[in-house]
């Protein structure tokens, strides 16, 4: 299983300047190969080589690995425009969205991601160092730092590319890392339901419930700021937009992290896989009221089921997918249907027999009850898109018995 393990370069001024230089050449070699590529409908990375390479070798002073790189990352950028135009994320063809993401070419920010492969980067894991490329020849001894889960994993699992990315002032690296799965449990004693939800974050089969409340507030004061710097307009309103939205994913995805994991061990001590909902396509399907869009447009559902997913490939969990549709109205100890049922956002009370609980906690144990059944009938079960790594497309995986 590849993860991508983060950790902060410790540049000097001169080499920190050196990065820069290097990350300005990089993105601007890749800009004229993008708007090369638009004109003479050349996308593929092998033909656009033909065209491209010795003018970027040339004309930014790039080496051999940098300049493949380069033309490389053009190509896997309207790979994944392609895809996402196919896909219909960019609106319908000739609307407005569509014509400015597809009429035009490609433009690289001075600060975007640069790829690195060993020829050009070269890890010291016992002193915590890199040897990397850049246009002012091969910086040596430079320091890097992460947690010591990071630095473990990536003494131990590197593998393949890392990328080089300037952020916030900082430079960091971000490697891939093959990391062995744990031997699957085939043979799981129950499952644990899970509901997915933006009041709860998420409750489990056995009760628990995982409160969202402060990340809500925050989220709200979060947007109650940007609103106030949007209507103020000025460049450093804006750069104060950037960064508060960049401290919002994070302490999302730490929460989202915590949650998983809590999750997961809790599965894997007691013998059991995890069921969660396929929620793919929810924001398309209901209807909502304008006050509730933003809520439910900044729900992170997808990164918590795609933290539980891979955490549970590690620890050998099986993960089974089900179908949410009603689970919120069914109960979980008679089987009756009925919008009446759910009296509340947070009280369930069944019409038929009477069975009081919390919504969630019903929910999550009528998910419980569907993972079980699915998978003690072998059928499939589909899993929401993961995308690739470096080109966007997608893949469905299936989970089957």
């Amino acid at each position: 299983m590849k993860l991508v393990v983060q950790v902060k370069l410790l540049p000097t001024p001169s080499q920190a300047s050196a990065l820069a230089s290097t990350l300005h050449a990089c993105n601007q070699a890749a800009s004229w190969v993008a708007e090369s590529a638009f004109k003479q409908k050349t996308f593929r990375n092998f033909a656009l080589r033909k065209h491209t390479y010795s003018e970027v070798k040339a004309r930014w002073g790039l080496g051999a690995q940098a300049a493949q790189h380069v033309i490389k990352k053009v190509a896997d950028a309207y790979t994944a425009l392609l895809a996402n135009s196919r896909a219909g994320n960019l609106g319908r063809p000739g609307s407005s969205r569509h014509r400015r993401a597809t009429e035009k070419p490609l433009a690289f920010r001075a600060t975007a991601a640069q790829p690195y492969d060993d020829r050009m980067l070269s890890w010291q894991t016992d002193s915590r160092t890199v040897s990397i490329w850049t246009t002012a020849g091969r910086l040596k001894g430079m320091s890097y730092t992460g947690s010591p889960t990071q630095l473990e994993m990536i003494a131990a699992h590197r593998r393949g590319e890392s990328d080089l990315i300037h952020r916030d002032g900082s430079w960091y690296l971000a490697a891939t890392c093959d990391v062995p799965e744990a031997i699957p449990n085939v043979q799981p004693a129950d499952f644990l339901g899970v509901d997915l939800g933006i009041v709860n974050i998420a409750t489990t089969s056995d009760g628990e419930i995982m409160a969202g409340r402060r990340l809500n507030r925050l989220r709200k004061r979060d947007r109650d700021v940007r609103t106030k710097l949007q209507r103020k307009g000025t460049r450093s309103a804006k750069r104060r937009i950037q960064r508060r939205r960049r401290k919002e994913a994070r302490r999302t995805r730490d929460v989202n992290h915590k949650i998983a994991k809590h999750i997961v061990a809790e599965a894997e001590r007691t013998g059991r896989g995890i069921g969660l909902e396929n929620l793919t396509g929810i924001r398309e399907r209901v209807r909502l009221r304008k006050p509730q869009r933003a809520m439910v447009h900044t729900w992170a559902f997808a990164q918590l089921g795609d933290f539980i997913a891979y955490k549970a490939r590690r620890a050998g969990v099986p993960v089974v997918y089900v179908d949410p549709a009603y689970s919120s109205r069914s109960c979980s100890r008679c089987g009756h249907v009925d919008k009446a049922n759910r009296v509340s956002q947070a009280r369930f009370a069944c019409r038929s027999c009477g069975f009081v609980d919390h919504a969630d906690r019903n929910g999550s144990r009528n998910i419980r009850a569907r993972a079980l059944m699915l998978w003690r009938s072998g059928a499939q079960s589909p899993a929401p898109a993961v995308p690739h790594q470096r080109d966007g497309r997608t893949r469905t995986a299936h989970h089957t018995q």
